[in-house]
């Protein structure tokens, strides 16, 4: 019997894209990659704003990769997705799963009827009282905000099986990389794509703290095509040639400035993000980072991040535990895509596991 093919697709601000993987004896294979740009106001960071021309998009990615189902998990991560460790009762998982709206309000920032609620259970603990307690990761989505990723899925007559966090597709894909980052270190997961970030940090799979940030490097190529006064095109293509230097090597160029306040600023929110997990009782220290994401790839951001946080920084591999299929793509593509791949691979895992 051929394997069953499960497609991972992650809708982001800047286009769409789709991975086919199929499980055999041989391991997990990657059959098809695509993606199809979007134009600017569709998805706004991270949140589909016009979900035809998101389905025209999707029908076009389909026609072009020639995936061989219709059957689709969908990424989410935007400012309408909240993340938080809390504790609560022990319960069997599905009535605590049952019992989510009358326990989580107060952990939330929106209306328990206004949103879609899971958790991710971490470990079981007893309180002070003795009583049975489990700390969870708590995702509370918007009802609208998924309603309208699904409506873009379904207009362009693709059906949706799953919706996942992004965060978990990207711990999923990389979480695996490191064997020897075990229980007593924690590893650091970085995807960044045009406008959103996910930081994800795990101890030996297990995620330990979850970050969404509504920067990424669209923000750079913004600040730069506004101090230039040229096209995002021109301004992208000018920010990959430069890249991201260190701190003193911009002084009297503009441009140089705007890609080093711009990049400094994002490299400060992750530092900040990676001091608040390591502030927080029973932290594991963190042993690397690994960047993923098409914004991973500016030249200078690994190093300035290394800098920053006195952290070794790795590129992600999210291919070098899948076998490749006849794809159809050359090596150079291959390549080309791998800093990309993480999300829409996770998402497929999520759904083959």
């Amino acid at each position: 019997m051929a394997a069953r093919p499960v497609v991972g697709l992650d809708i982001g601000t800047s286009g769409v894209r789709a991975a086919e993987l199929t499980l055999g004896r041989a391991g997990t294979t990657l059959e098809r990659f695509g993606q199809v740009g979007l134009p600017t106001g569709a998805v706004r960071d991270g949140e589909v704003i016009e979900p035809e021309v998101v389905a025209g998009a999707l029908r076009q990615l389909w026609a072009q990769a020639g995936f061989r189902t219709k059957k689709v998990v969908v990424g989410v991560a935007n400012q309408r997705v909240v993340v938080r460790q809390v504790e609560l009762p022990w319960l069997p998982a599905a009535e605590l799963r049952a019992s989510l709206a009358f326990q989580v309000q107060d952990f939330i920032p929106m209306p328990v009827d206004q949103a879609i609620l899971d958790f991710h259970p971490l470990e079981e603990f007893e309180s002070d009282s003795g009583g049975r307690m489990l700390r969870v990761l708590l995702v509370a989505a918007s009802r609208d905000m998924i309603g309208s990723a699904l409506q873009a899925v379904e207009l362009a007559g693709l059906r949706p099986t799953t919706v996942d966090l992004t965060s978990f597709a990207v711990l999923r894909s990389l979480g695996g990389d490191a064997p020897e980052f075990g229980r007593q270190e924690a590893e650091a997961l970085i995807d960044i794509g045009a406008s959103v970030t996910n930081i994800i940090i795990h101890q030996g799979r297990v995620p330990r703290f979850v970050r969404i940030l509504l920067m990424g490097g669209a923000d750079i190529t913004e600040a730069l095509s506004d101090r230039l006064g040229v096209s995002a095109e021109q301004a992208e293509a000018y920010k990959q040639l430069a890249g991201l230097g260190p701190i003193d090597t911009a002084i009297g160029d503009p441009a140089g400035q705007a890609i080093q306040t711009t990049g400094g600023a994002f490299v400060e929110e992750v530092r900040g993000s990676l001091d608040y997990y390591m502030a927080q009782p029973g932290a594991a220290r963190i042993g690397r980072v690994v960047l993923s994401g098409g914004g991973s790839r500016l030249t200078g951001l690994a190093e300035r991040l290394s800098v920053a946080t006195r952290l070794p920084v790795e590129a992600a591999r999210p291919m070098s535990s899948l076998v490749l299929g006849r794809t159809g793509l050359t090596a150079e593509q291959l390549g080309h895509i791998e800093a990309s791949i993480a999300v829409p691979v996770g998402l497929a895992l999520g759904m083959a596991s």
